[in-house]
């Protein structure tokens, strides 16, 4: 009997993942490439396709493929339909997972690409043993998937769980989205990059990070620096720290997790993030949940994290 995977898909705004993932989370095959989201939609779907033959079919007599699980930003999960991603130019409602399934012939689920990463953590990470739990994706952007006694919270358009756009400053810095002060332009890699150049303006100190121009600096390279001591970088993780908190508080008032895990580049920094975050988040924290919710680093981490969500998110519901 041919051994059963699915395709997982992890769609980005640079770069798409795209994997073969069996029952027990091992990746098969696994293959990345850009997205071209500044070019037309179908683009996308002739790259995926040309990915989906190169890296199948080497099995084709040996698995049997049983649907697509896909992570993106802003799907709805009832329609698959990708509703006003800011990052791409595909339109306002692009009907992603109809389109992927008319494409490759096979049944398709797919919905918010921080949900996703929630799912591979409750089916293959850290939460394994886990009933309520959320995930923070900090990367480009901040997403969050949030799950309650072992579903995801996904609320009336699939959508539920959009921390990175919880406003931090009324007045406070411009979000692609249209809105301004909303978490993620604080606390991603595009935040922490905008903290460290102001930082630079602001403090009369050496620091590594001078060298670079802005398109060339990333969240890796701010972590590496704030690890190695540079005095901008390990401010700029405090900094972010400390507004991470404030809002961790807010989401632990909601909903009661026992944990929120943490996952992407500016994890990179470790302690030097979780401390100041986990004390800002204690010192807001009402009362009757102090001491009770922990502040964990992702165990999915590495190239095939994305993947392994979006494997689970088909093997869940196909």
């Amino acid at each position: 009997m041919n051994q059963e995977v699915v395709l997982g898909i992890d769609l980005g705004g640079t770069n798409t993942k795209a994997g073969l993932v069996d029952r027990n989370g091992k990746v098969l095959a696994f293959e990345r490439f850009n997205t071209h989201a500044k070019e037309e939609f179908p683009i996308f779907l002739e790259h995926l396709s040309i990915v989906f033959n190169r890296i199948s079919g080497p099995f084709k007599d040996q698995i049997s493929i049983k649907g697509v699980g896909i992570g993106a930003p802003n799907v709805n999960f009832y329609t698959g339909n990708m509703e006003r991603a800011h990052n791409f130019s595909w339109g306002e409602i692009t009907p992603l997972a109809p389109a992927i399934h008319e494409k490759l012939n096979l049944p398709v689920v797919a919905t918010n690409d921080a949900n996703v990463a929630a799912l591979g953590e409750m089916v293959f990470g850290i939460a394994r043993e886990m009933k309520n739990f959320a995930v923070l994706t900090l990367g480009t952007g901040l997403g969050s998937g949030i799950v309650v006694d072992r579903k995801l919270l996904l609320g009336q358009d699939g959508l539920a769980g959009e921390m990175g756009h919880v406003n931090v400053r009324p007045d406070g810095r411009n979000c692609n989205c249209g809105l301004s002060g909303c978490l993620e332009t604080y606390v991603s890699v595009t935040g922490i990059k905008r903290t460290v150049f102001k930082l630079m303006a602001d403090r009369k100190v050496d620091s590594i990070l001078r060298g670079y121009n802005y398109h060339e600096l990333d969240g890796e390279m701010i972590a590496q620096a704030a690890l190695d001591g540079d005095p901008i970088a390990k401010e700029a993780f405090t900094y972010t720290g400390n507004i991470l908190g404030t809002k961790l508080a807010d989401l632990v008032a909601y909903f009661n997790p026992e944990a929120v895990i943490l996952t992407g580049g500016l994890t990179h920094a470790r302690d030097l993030l979780l401390v100041p975050t986990q004390e800002s988040m204690d010192a807001r924290l009402f009362p009757a949940f102090r001491g009770k919710v922990r502040l964990l680093l992702s165990s999915v981490g590495g190239a095939h994290d994305a993947v392994l969500g979006a494997a689970a998110l088909a093997w869940q519901h196909l």
